[in-house]
């Protein structure tokens, strides 16, 4: 039987949910704004103070990041998890004496199983694999935000970069579990519900590092990530692609016309099931050739497809539901 929510809980879903999408909307270039702003006021030497204390932590997030055990656990994460509900499902173990990469699909609008999940304890990964360190690893550009860089790192996110995951995979033990969203902006723009597509085909770049580190690569999926919002798909070769593919080169985001339930900017209330698959056992190359990364990156995607049809329709899916990889 479902529980019947109270009003209030009901409530604090809302706004929950409402702060973490405004964080990611607006937060980002307010904190630009009120950086300049204090410049010109009477309080510009805390402007000033912060970045000389920025130009002194720049390497702080490729060595780790600033995880804190009370925003992983800030009680308003489990209101954003029951307003949908997110959930975790785990299909095999993770040894925590491997290190592992999970490449998470899809990315939808705003990868809020993702974060959910994994940037987040919210979802019990601590419990559901007992020794795993998961490190959510996003766009190296939000780290250069005044102010939002301190509010994400202590969530324990760090930059899907070369460097941030060097460290992670070789300085900081085992039973590191780093996270990426393969398709990344360019997968947001073919966000829509009732179809399911993940950008992979060409993106080989995850595959190459599991193989120089020996890191054991892990499909994960979200069933129901893309039914979060409506978007508003261009044609290719409209202008206003265009200028999303401009921004998103430019940038590292694409812009997108989307649309929730109330407030427009809110999500629907709709499942998101994040299923972690089995480890694919990896081995070390230091310098892995091209066939090896072939070869890597054809297992992963038909691990990624059986994962998905093996589970479709247990989340809501037809049978006849097609994983369309691009």
């Amino acid at each position: 039987m479902t529980e019947v929510k109270s009003r209030w809980k009901v409530f604090i879903e809302v706004l929950s949910t409402l702060n973490s999408v405004m964080t990611f909307l607006v937060v980002g270039v307010a904190c630009y704004i009120l950086f300049v702003y204090l410049m010109f006021t009477s309080l510009w030497p805390l402007s000033t103070l912060y970045f000389i204390w920025m130009v002194m932590d720049w390497h702080t997030p490729e060595r780790g990041g600033r995880r804190t055990t009370f925003m992983r656990k800030w009680k308003m994460w489990e209101h954003v998890r029951d307003f949908f509900p997110v959930k975790l499902v785990k299909t095999a173990e993770l040894n925590p004496n491997k290190n592992y990469i999970l490449g998470y699909h899809p990315h939808g609008i705003m990868g809020a199983g993702a974060f959910t999940c994994f940037g987040t304890d919210s979802c019990g990964i601590l419990e559901t694999f007992p020794g795993i360190r998961p490190t959510l690893a996003v766009l190296a550009g939000l780290f250069r935000i005044p102010f939002f860089r301190d509010y994400i790192m202590s969530a324990g996110l760090c930059p899907v970069s070369k460097q941030s995951l060097t460290h992670l995979l070789t300085k900081s033990g085992k039973g590191n579990a780093v996270v990426i969203v393969i398709g990344g902006a360019a997968e947001s723009l073919a966000s829509t519900p009732g179809i399911n597509t993940v950008l992979l085909k060409q993106r080989k770049g995850f595959v190459r590092v599991a193989l120089e580190f020996g890191a054991d690569l892990v499909p994960v999926y979200a069933f129901g990530e893309n039914e979060l919002f409506k978007q508003v798909i261009f044609s290719e070769r409209s202008l206003s692609r265009r200028l999303q593919d401009l921004f998103k080169n430019i940038l590292g985001f694409a812009p997108c016309l989307f649309a929730g339930e109330h407030f427009v900017i809110l999500p629907y209330r709709i499942p998101v099931t994040t299923v972690v698959g089995s480890p694919i056992p990896v081995p070390k190359r230091v310098a892995p050739t091209k066939e090896e990364v072939d070869h890597y990156h054809r297992i992963y995607i038909e691990a990624l497809c059986k994962l998905f049809h093996e589970h479709k329709v247990s989340y809501g899916l037809p049978e006849s539901h097609k994983l369309r990889i691009i």
